[in-house]
């Protein structure tokens, strides 16, 4: 289990992270999603021991992973901005992380670089983004980590190998056990992956489902009153997160289910009403409006 508590991480005066208190099982596939500059990096970087907690506890099954070889060890970070020796190639890569983890599969590493279409030999500042993403994933899956950290994993990679890759993790996932952590943007690939996600943003948890629980808890509503009616035009509920007009169909957007919504809505004696779950792409952007954080809001 990878867990946090009262974890706080400042820089230059600044918290990044506050108080965050995250709790990850083994097993999980977990998105985490958040606005730029939430903290998503920061979390996972001290996580994997990169960063030391200025405040609280950052913990991988129980114990702290700052200066913790053993600790370490069950954790590996694939970063966004991936870093590989000056002038090495992945073989020369693999020996690398074959000294550093004794969980290394040489077998694993063979059977990858013969799967993917990259040239293990060659040098790595010579391949593309995409390229150098599927280096980093193939020697992640080599040290067979119990903990795979993952910022923006797929970015890069073309369609194809995304799906592969998305393959391969999920097999890992499924025979080890192994957790995953992917921070990532793209919202609609999270919800295809991931059983659990959680919502960070000015370095707090302001969410935490699993994707089951978020199509349960959320739902949009289309309704159409009487025309001479206002009663939805300030409606005020704190579990309504929007309300938005368009002619004579108000679009509410509700943390609630369709049958609770249905009950609530009611009440104002709707001509029509329909009822859709929420993707999460529009629960975030429905959970960052909630607290302030509205497109209308921003200049550009």
């Amino acid at each position: 289990m990878i867990a946090t508590k009262n974890f706080t991480k400042t820089f230059d005066g600044k918290n990044a992270v506050e108080n965050l208190d995250i709790s990850i099982d083994k097993g999980r596939v977990y998105g985490l999603v958040g606005t730029n500059g939430s903290g998503k990096s920061t979390f996972l970087r001290t996580v994997c021991g990169v960063y030391y907690p200025d405040g609280g506890n950052v913990t991988v099954d129980g114990e702290e992973v700052y200066e913790n070889v053993a600790a370490k060890n069950k954790v590996f970070f694939v970063s966004d901005d991936m870093y590989f020796l000056p002038n090495s190639s992945i073989e020369e890569m693999s020996k690398l992380y074959k000294g550093l983890y004794p969980t290394w599969n040489q077998e694993k590493y063979d059977n990858l670089t013969d799967k993917f279409p990259i040239d293990k030999k060659a040098k790595v500042k010579n391949f593309s983004k995409g390229m150098k993403r599927q280096a980093a994933i193939i020697l992640a899956l080599s040290c067979q980590p119990q903990y795979l950290l993952l910022d923006e994993a797929f970015d890069g990679l073309d369609p194809v190998i995304r799906v592969a890759v998305r393959k391969l993790i999920a097999e890992e996932v499924l025979e080890r056990n192994m957790t995953v952590i992917i921070s990532s943007h793209n919202l609609r690939e999270l919800e295809d992956f991931c059983d659990m996600v959680g919502i960070l943003h000015h370095g707090k948890l302001i969410m935490q489902h699993t994707m089951d629980t978020i199509s349960d808890r959320y739902c949009k509503a289309q309704v159409v009153v009487d025309k001479n009616s206002t009663a939805l035009d300030n409606l005020q509920d704190e579990r309504v997160l929007s309300v938005k007009k368009s002619g004579s169909i108000y679009t509410v957007t509700c943390a609630m289910s369709c049958d609770e919504a249905e009950k609530f809505i009611a009440r104002f004696n709707p001509v029509f009403m329909d009822y859709i779950p929420l993707t999460l792409e529009e629960v975030f952007v429905s959970e960052m409006e909630a607290i302030g954080y509205d497109t209308n809001n921003i200049i550009f």
